[in-house]
């Protein structure tokens, strides 16, 4: 029987070096990863190809393929199209990916039918209907709704319109309809406050004024004076809606502002959208798994699954950074519109780069609000505790969590984290780092036992201790309720174990949680336990584990990045070993880099403006 490693490196020599699209399997056939290649040989086999600038999230992802398919297709335009299209499908597990993308609704004017309605849908069809959104907020969305039926009056209604009913419905009395059941409509005249209604969501409103201001002139000096009022109402609505929009710009352009913040793993892109030099709304969008990938890479899968789905493409998108994929998506942009021109620009100076950043603020407090809303909801932090106790048939709520994983770089300096919930939510100040010691090679089974046996190692010399003044240490002194290890049964195995050299197999309960399917590897049982997806128990498992696994490669990450870093300096004329402690000192990392201004870094003694627009080009 062929093993999986001699199945891979046999696959390896097989690739045809055409462009095309790859999927990565696991060993149980699901898709764990798809990824596109101008040279499908070339991009799968670097995957196998040790590296120290390998990223730990990539060498996770290795360790899992079993199996890998490829998809040949005839340029690079067609590579990335399919690329979305399978992401979209499969979702899979290592890819960046917007979250619950599916449910985001739309406002749907209904142009296959005659006299259009308006409605909200979750589903987008090429059924002849017009789209605007996706919206991330309901209410917001709902809110825009009811502003818009005070102006348009436009209906809502399932009626079949002959324009010869009895009578209209309350709707029309409270004039949120225009009743062309009734007629009071004709068709042109309702189809075009459907267009002007369109035009507005997509922030056209002048020549929406202008054109209704034309016509209630000539209404007035038709001596129709009602018609006029109502139509003066229509333009004064308007206007106080228009009066709100902030203007940003004195362009007269239309353009998407693209900003991101990052914290912990998680990843929140901010869209600001100007229209004609107003900002007409802004929206906000979470991304999974984007933990060890480049800014860069967030943005460009943001831009692909984003602008797949967005019913509007404004001729202008303004980025916080350059991206690899330029050229590329913005020749599928153009094709999406048409081939009217799409530009992506890095704004570096002005009122482009003064939005930029004001996006890249908003998007830093909504992911700061959004983490601390969970905090501070203590009913679904009660819920969750409350599941777990049942699911796992605890005696009491799992008041104290911990969590463990391994993480290594090249096989070598493995590191162990825990990470510590108390009532639901992380306790920081308990967080601890091990440094494996007693491991050589690469074994994450005996690191997890090494750990956990130097944890509770610490809580036994602390309650065998006879130094009454002896402090406690918060992080070990105390047992934890459940303990969960981020694996499955030979992790869950190691922790057992652990457990009962310590004699406390009966008083912690331990668990696995296996990343692949999502599901509870419990003790002495052949049948892990799933949660239902929905579940707060399970979300707050997976926010412990996904902690943990933060934890442990953090130390690693920013080794690299100070390395790469020290390594791109040393190439850069003019940076000296002054320069160079400088910038470590007040910067970092590369990523930490990359998201200043020229101007940040000119502030630093010795570097003048062109050698700090060096120094970003270097690390571009």
């Amino acid at each position: 029987m062929v093993s999986s490693n001699e199945h891979i490196e046999n696959m390896l020599h097989t690739l045809p070096t055409k462009p095309g699209c790859y999927l990565m399997k696991d060993r149980d056939g699901k898709i764990i990863y798809v990824g596109k290649a101008i040279n499908l040989r070339s991009r799968v086999r670097s995957y196998f190809q040790s590296s120290t600038d390998q990223s730990l999230k990539t060498k996770h992802l290795v360790r899992d393929i079993a199996d890998i398919d490829w998809i040949v297709v005839g340029s690079e335009l067609e590579a990335l199209i399919l690329e979305m299209n399978l992401i979209k499908k499969h979702r899979p597990h290592y890819n960046v990916r917007l979250k619950d993308d599916k449910r985001y609704p739309y406002i749907k004017v209904h142009w296959e039918e005659a006299f259009p309605r308006v409605t909200v849908t979750r589903n987008l069809k090429d059924d002849g209907g017009k789209y605007y959104g996706p919206y991330t907020s309901v209410w917001a969305m709902h809110q825009t709704l009811d502003l818009l039926r005070k102006i348009f009056q436009y209906r809502t209604c399932d009626r079949v319109i002959t324009g010869s009913d009895a009578r209209a419905c309350l709707y029309y009395d409270i004039k949120l309809c225009s009743a062309p059941c009734i007629g009071m409509i004709n068709e042109p005249d309702y189809n075009q406050m459907l267009h002007d209604l369109g035009k507005f969501l997509e922030g056209e409103t002048e020549p929406i004024l202008d054109r209704l201001q034309e016509i209630m002139q000539k209404m007035a000096d038709a001596l129709e004076f009602e018609k006029a009022a109502n139509l003066r109402d229509q333009i004064n609505a308007i206007e106080r809606v228009v009066e709100k929009q902030k203007v940003v710009s004195t362009r007269n352009k239309n353009s998407d502002v693209v900003a991101m913040a990052r914290s912990n793993g998680d990843a929140c892109v901010q869209i600001f959208f100007i229209r004609s030099g107003k900002l007409i709304g802004h929206e906000y969008f979470i991304l999974e798994g984007a933990d060890d990938e480049k800014d860069s890479e967030v943005i460009s899968q943001f831009m692909m699954q984003f602008y797949s789905q967005s019913t509007y493409i404004p001729s202008e998108v303004l980025l916080p950074k350059d991206i690899e994929e330029a050229v590329i998506i913005q020749q599928w942009l153009n094709q999406k519109k048409d081939g009217e021109k799409i530009e992506l620009k890095v704004p570096r100076r002005g009122t482009s780069k003064q939005l930029v950043e004001m996006a890249t603020e908003n998007a830093v407090e909504t992911l700061r609000s959004l983490k601390s809303q969970w905090e501070m909801d203590t009913h679904k932090q009660s819920v969750a505790l409350t599941e777990l106790q049942a699911a796992l048939g605890m005696p009491k709520p799992p008041n104290r969590m911990e969590c463990y994983d391994i993480s290594n770089t090249q096989g070598t300096a493995s590191v162990g984290s825990m990470v510590v919930f108390e009532q639901g939510v992380p306790n920081k100040k308990l967080y601890r780092r091990f440094n494996i010691k007693s491991v050589d090679q690469p074994d994450d089974f005996a690191s997890m036992e090494e750990v956990l046996a130097r944890r509770f190692r610490r809580w036994q010399a602390y309650h065998e201790s006879t130094d009454v003044g002896k402090k406690a240490e918060p992080s070990f002194s105390v047992l934890p309720d459940l303990l969960i290890v981020d694996g499955g049964k030979g992790q869950l195995s190691r922790a057992l174990k652990v457990l009962d050299e310590f004699d406390l197999r009966d008083t912690v309960q331990a668990v696995g949680l296996a990343k692949s399917e999502e599901l509870v590897i419990l003790p002495d049982q052949d049948k892990p336990l799933a949660l239902p997806r929905n579940s707060q128990g399970l979300f707050l498992m997976q926010r412990i584990r996904d902690e943990a696994h933060r934890f442990a490669i953090t130390a690693h990450r920013d080794q690299r990045s100070k390395n790469s870093l020290k390594s791109v300096l040393d190439e850069i004329p003019g940076i000296g070993p002054a320069r160079k402690k400088a910038l470590l000192a007040e910067f970092g990392s590369v990523e930490n880099l990359r998201r200043v201004s020229v101007e940040d870094i000119a502030k630093l003694p010795g570097i003048n403006h062109s050698l700090a627009e060096e120094i970003l080009r270097s690390i571009q």
